[in-house]
């Protein structure tokens, strides 16, 4: 798991070619627009929230946020404990996102 500044996570993640946004705010804050091609899985689920990240290919790059970067933060410290190689918490979370937002599909 790595913290990764707004500028770094935006940067890193247009270079890689293996990467997976994934946002883990509620559906509500959700509403409020979705960084383009997240998938969306809410950290607030508990046991369904793990069991959802278990069936995601671990050979993938994660970029996670959520709304501050806290729980984002915690998503990738449980994706570190499943056994994915690469998780990176976007510091300061969609609050401090200068990119794009599109609704969710």
């Amino acid at each position: 798991m790595e913290d990764l500044s707004q500028e770094e996570w935006a940067s890193q993640l247009a270079e890689d070619t293996n990467a997976v946004v994934l946002d883990v705010r509620t559906d509500a804050e959700v509403a409020d627009g979705i960084i383009p091609n997240a998938i969306h899985i809410d950290i607030f689920k508990g046991q369904a929230f793990i069991d959802e990240v278990e069936a995601l290919d671990k050979d993938k790059n994660y970029y996670v946020y959520c709304r501050s970067g806290n729980r984002s933060g915690q998503a990738c410290a449980i994706m570190d404990q499943l056994g994915f190689a690469n998780a990176y918490n976007l510091e300061g979370g969609i609050l401090e996102w200068e990119g794009d937002l599109v609704d969710k599909d």
